[in-house]
């Protein structure tokens, strides 16, 4: 092949090349796009949106409140306890374990937000889900330090993954007082910092 033959050949597969590598960048730039959108419509937020910053930063705030999970647990004695027992009030659902560093290290902040509420208007609940009597024996010592916090169990461990968490921990569930779920967290955060105390505000200054 002359020369001038053998250049014309590469001059043409380098323009097929390129014409092909711009409509793969395209292709894939409109990609990105197209399922952005989509994802934006399917994780559409609440008006809470606005509280997650700061240690809140990850909240997720569903546009469509969706009812708590009628899963029974256990209270201090061992009654069955339900969520829906807390109706009419703002209630703060944290899920921990004593295996779960970050679930310890968080109840302080926990404690410290039941204290600035003492009305009666906010229930801040810690349900362990430690599974055996050894385990569930260390979770009541462990809780017994941090007053006013009551001792919730679920011994199953299943209400972790009944919720937007599904099954990391700690997870932290906000309802309102017709026992929706209208904030999750997943992770260790601070409970006591102004973020989360603009966030509970907001949740009480909602008519009933």
């Amino acid at each position: 092949m002359g020369g001038s033959k053998w250049i014309a050949v590469v001059a043409g597969v380098v323009l097929l090349a390129g014409a092909g590598g711009l409509a793969l960048l395209y292709a894939n730039k409109a990609g990105p796009f197209k399922d952005s959108a989509s994802a934006a419509a399917v994780e559409a937020k609440s008006d809470l949106a606005r509280f997650a910053v700061g240690p809140l930063a990850s909240l997720e705030t569903p546009a469509v409140p969706t009812p708590a999970p009628d899963h029974v647990f256990q209270d201090a004695q061992g009654r069955d306890t339900r969520l829906a027992d807390f109706r009419g009030k703002v209630v703060v659902v944290n899920l921990w374990a004593m295996w779960c560093a970050p679930c310890r290290t968080e109840m302080p902040t926990l404690a410290a937000l039941a204290r600035a509420y003492p009305g009666g208007d906010l229930a801040v609940l810690p349900i362990n889900v430690d599974v055996g009597e050894d385990a569930v024996a260390d979770a009541r010592s462990f809780i017994g330090v941090h007053e006013p916090l009551p001792m919730y169990s679920d011994p199953k461990f299943q209400m972790p993954f009944l919720f937007p968490g599904k099954g990391k921990m700690p997870q932290t569930i906000l309802l309102d007082r017709q026992g929706r779920v209208r904030a999750a967290f997943s992770g260790e955060a601070d409970w006591a910092s102004p973020q989360a105390r603009a966030l509970i505000d907001a949740l009480l200054a909602e008519p009933t």
